[in-house]
């Protein structure tokens, strides 16, 4: 459920393992001496490389972007080799650019042109320094965590070996204390040997991060937000304290239902959960163990995948449906090379990746998706997702290459979401899926279903990003780097490891997003938007059911408005975006708070006399 990777910072570009600057630099570094210093550069000479930037930038997208299709959905060596060599030009140019980028930075320039400088600057994930040999083992470390992570196993002793997917479709549905406890552990001996690659990368990633001006690699991270690095970590703070009430009354009911079902000898109940117990091989969302957690007479009385096979909708007639919301709020159909050109089904005759993704080929109208769509309700709600990125990128293809990402980075993964809150009993009933709408005595269930998974999700959102960014400035030095990592995860999510840990592991390289050096921070900002917006739109619309029963299906008001914001892509502060939508430049998360409202009563009532907290 995510864009694929090829816009600025929508791609969150990073240093490829195939990085060539080396030869280049290096020779460059050995004339350097015996040439004349260079006129000062003028505002007129940063437009002019901003212009010609843009040109060769927008060929290579659309180069990569072909190149990153294929790959996709034609999986074989050949196509992974033009699909790496693409990358390795596009790294490259980037970098390149990037630097070349600073050289304005002491300039006055008007808004355009200073924001899309600082937007090439921070196209960087892992900012390299400008030594040549640096940049070389920065690249080669990239590479090896990543080829550590993606080649992962956990191995037995009696020689059978389970893959990652294995293991996160068995923490899903086992309800064996011992088994869970075994594969939490098994995954995470695949992370042991990242801990002195990391230690190194953090060192000279810094050292980049200096030379482009910003204090370490977090704080470069941070400024991407419109708003000084320090002010946004205190604003994800204020959010996360709005949120906190809800998330520990979840807390004390899930881990009370724990306690019930493994016994109070291994779930105690005045002290974190431990992590292996939640369904998910991080903790990061409960949304497997609902049937462990389930209120009663908690079934909604109609089932989605059963509907969807009633009334004879195949995989075309979905994405045809999904699309039928986005046109009854007044925007244009999707073009017919979309319906050309996308992947909606697995083939039989090859292998393409399936994890659902939206594409625009090249940043006009080539819009698609990729999907090996299933014919659940689950996946009904994904195609709105998904379409939801679509729209996105066709709204803003009118701004300059710079600006033709999100608002911030949150907003991309939000407006899908916001889109998929939609799809609710009401929305099902008008297309003519449902007949009745249940009573709301049944939205009990389905509030809880959807808190295991977004709820449950934001403080693991926050922290991910926390503990990194307390290693690059220093704050958490090598010597600590699992201490504070098991910290952070009882401090936030009130969970803590099932056995023992030491500095021996480094149990953060066991999620993808710290050696894939991917930012984490978006997701939890799109946990909070999604609801900010949804409570907004709902109120455009005239709505007036309870949030969580909403739908803005068929009102052009509020098409009409999310378009407006959806069209600035990130030429503006994202602050104004927001605002275009909910009349307030500040996120606030009493929209979520308002939307789980009956949960809440519910989860209130459920407590009395339990021990809550941690």
């Amino acid at each position: 459920m995510t864009t694929p990777h090829f816009k600025l910072s929508l791609s969150a570009i990073m240093v490829a393992s195939t990085l060539a600057l080396s030869g280049c630099n290096q020779e460059a570094s050995n004339t350097v001496t015996q040439v004349a210093s260079p006129a000062p550069v003028t505002a007129k000479d940063a437009q002019a490389f901003l212009d010609t930037t843009e040109q060769e930038l927008s060929a290579l997208y659309l180069e990569s972007s072909r190149a990153e299709w294929i790959y996709a959905n034609f999986i074989t060596h050949d196509t992974s080799a033009l699909s790496a060599e693409v990358n390795r030009k596009m790294t490259e140019a980037v970098v390149r650019l990037a630097n070349e980028a600073a050289q304005f930075d002491s300039l006055e320039l008007d808004y355009d042109a200073r924001r899309k400088l600082d937007k090439l600057k921070l196209a960087l994930t892992l900012p390299a320094p400008q030594d040549a040999e640096k940049t070389a083992k920065l690249s080669q470390l990239v590479a090896e965590l990543g080829g550590i992570y993606g080649k992962g196993k956990y191995c037995k002793d009696d020689g059978s070996c389970l893959s990652l997917g294995d293991m996160t479709a068995t923490m899903a549905t086992s309800r064996d204390y011992n088994e869970l406890l075994d594969l939490w552990q098994g995954w995470r001996q695949v992370s042991k040997p990242m801990r002195p690659l990391y230690k190194q990368q953090v060192v000279l990633t810094n050292e980049g991060a200096k030379e482009l001006g910003y204090a370490d690699t977090g704080a470069m991270w941070r400024s991407k937000y419109d708003m000084p690095a320090d002010d946004f970590a205190k604003e994800l703070d204020r959010i996360w304290g709005q949120v906190k009430p809800l998330y520990d009354s979840l807390h004390c009911h899930v881990r009370a239902k724990l306690g019930e079902k493994y016994g109070e000898d291994k779930v105690p109940q005045d002290q974190p959960i431990p992590a292996h117990l939640l369904g998910n091989m991080w903790a990061q969302s409960w949304g497997n163990i609902y049937d462990v957690v389930a209120p009663e007479n908690a079934d909604p009385g109609y089932d989605v995948t059963a509907l969807l096979a009633e009334h004879n909708y195949d995989e075309l007639k979905m994405v045809r449906g999904a699309e039928k919301f986005f046109t009854s709020m007044g925007f244009a159909p999707l073009p017919d090379t979309f319906y050309q050109r996308s992947l909606f089904t697995k083939p039989a005759d090859r292998d393409v990746q399936c994890h659902a993704s939206a594409w625009n080929i090249d940043s006009k109208d080539d819009l698609r998706i990729k999907m090996c769509i299933q014919r659940t309700g689950e996946e009904f709600s994904v195609i709105h997702h998904e379409l939801g990125h679509n729209f996105y990128q066709r709204a803003y293809n009118t701004q300059p290459l710079y600006y033709q990402e999100s608002a911030n980075d949150g907003f991309h993964e939000a407006i899908g979401d916001t889109i998929a809150l939609s799809v609710t009993p009401g929305y099902l009933k008008e297309i003519g899926l449902l007949e009745q709408v249940p009573d709301e005595s049944k939205d009990i269930g389905l509030l809880m279903k959807m808190a295991l998974d977004k709820v449950a999700f934001i403080p693991f959102g926050l922290l991910v990003d926390q503990w990194r960014w307390q290693v690059f400035s220093g704050a958490v030095t090598p010597e600590n780097y699992n201490k504070a990592w098991w910290e952070l995860r009882e401090k936030y999510q009130g969970v803590k490891a099932p056995i023992t840990r030491s500095e021996a592991d480094f149990d953060p390289g066991a999620k993808y997003h710290v050696p894939g050096n991917t930012p984490y921070t978006r997701y939890f900002l799109a946990h909070i938007l999604q609801f900010d917006f949804h409570r907004s739109l709902c109120e455009i619309a005239g709505n007036k059911e309870a949030i969580h029963r909403c739908s803005v299906y068929n009102s052009k008001e509020a098409g009409e408005k999310l378009n407006a914001m959806l069209e600035m892509g990130s030429s503006r502060p994202w602050q104004e975006a927001l605002a275009t939508v909910t009349g307030k430049p500040e996120m606030d998360a009493t929209a979520l708070l308002d939307y789980f409202a009956p949960l809440q009563k519910y989860l209130d009532e459920q407590n009395k006399g339990r021990q809550c907290g941690w």
